[in-house]
């Protein structure tokens, strides 16, 4: 089986959101994800009820990979306990008990979850009566582009915006100049590349959670995908390319070094439905069983006062990645580039308003 490379691992270090509790935090800046929870709930209820309709074990066990910090971090999980419990009273059954395992990347801040619990296992208590199972959780520090779980452990995998990041920025780059993903301007061969990637990397993902999950076990996956074939249009380039511009804007000054900026890509690919498809279908280890794509502004509170909205978008931008663009530019020039890049997005939404498009997926193992 394909693993990523070390070059590949390495990178990965330094994705994690940016934790904290500042202004530009992911914790402060989740509601974007919360918003998104909400909307794919039932979804995922429809997907749980689905996957233990024939019974349910003693011991559910349950993964979230890229569960993050902060407020959304046990948001799904607590759907699927309040799910799977539903299920276990209606069917006159005893409750399982849950055995969670939260995946992040080594950086994550796993103490801001683990601080969470004692409210969490109250509300819990409180939401289901006395005949709720145990809940174990654990947090499980790795790259989910590596084997993770012993075999055939889990019953359901959980991810929320977390699978379109990739393992690397893809090989190949050097005609991107000026741009720091796919842009109108971007060659075919830079296409190519993060294609090629995105293809490289679902279809190892894959593999490994297919080892990871039991047989029929179910797999509900929410992703920033696009809502068009062509990999270079949409609303989906150009929240990067308006950062890109930014960067430009500091390179004229004489703040950042040409080469840093022509060396930089985002390591993102936003897949279309097709590809996603054609992935799945290829790697062979899962059934595809239902897609279903939705719309959400760029900016979470739908500000009405587009410079208030663009700093919204431009602190959530911040927030999951700042890690990458301090460990490539330097520290220094974080303040300096979000700042450029608000008034960039303010341009951008006084002409029309910015929206992601959402793809959630749910997958059965073969």
């Amino acid at each position: 089986m394909l693993l990523p490379t070390r070059e590949a691992m390495v990178f990965l270090k330094i994705l994690p959101m940016n934790g904290g509790n500042g202004k530009s935090s992911y914790a402060n800046n989740s509601l974007l994800q919360k918003k998104m929870i909400l909307e794919v709930r039932p979804f995922l209820e429809d997907s749980i009820k689905d996957a233990f309709s024939s019974g349910i074990p003693s011991c559910v066990k349950l993964a979230d990979l890229g569960c993050s910090s902060g407020p959304n971090a046990l948001s799904a999980i607590s759907e699927i306990i309040h799910t799977i419990h539903g299920m276990s009273k209606r069917m006159n059954c005893k409750s399982p008990e849950f055995q969670v395992f939260l995946n992040d990347l080594p950086g994550n801040d796993f103490n801001n979850i683990f601080s969470l619990l004692p409210d969490f296992n109250e509300k819990l208590t409180k939401e289901e009566d006395d005949t709720l199972g145990h809940c174990f959780i654990t947090g499980v520090p790795g790259s989910f582009y590596s084997r993770i779980f012993p075999s055939r452990s889990l019953d359901f995998v959980h991810s929320s915006c977390s699978v379109h990041w990739l393992s690397q920025a893809p090989a190949g780059l050097e005609k991107n100049k000026g741009h720091i993903y796919i842009a109108n301007g971007s060659p075919p061969t830079v296409i190519q590349a993060y294609t090629n990637q995105f293809q490289r990397d679902f279809s190892l993902f894959l593999g490994l959670r297919s080892e990871e999950i039991k047989p029929a076990g179910r797999m509900v996956i929410t992703i920033i995908g696009r809502s068009m074939e062509d990999p270079s249009g949409g609303e989906c380039c150009d929240i990067w390319e308006l950062l890109a511009e930014s960067l430009t804007d500091m390179l004229a000054e004489g703040l950042i070094e040409e080469a840093d900026l022509n060396s930089f890509n985002i390591p993102i690919y936003n897949p279309s439905e097709g590809e996603v498809r054609a992935v799945v279908q290829e790697e062979g280890s899962f059934n595809l069983d239902k897609i279903e794509s939705f719309e959400a502004s760029w900016d979470p509170f739908d500000d009405s006062d587009k410079y208030r909205g663009a700093e919204n978008v431009a602190n959530y931008v911040r927030s999951i990645t700042e890690p990458t663009l301090k460990s490539h530019f330097g520290g220094a020039v974080i303040g300096n580039l979000f700042g450029r890049y608000a008034d960039h997005l303010a341009k951008h939404l006084l002409m029309e308003k910015g929206k992601y498009f959402f793809m959630v997926i749910s997958l059965t193992k073969k």
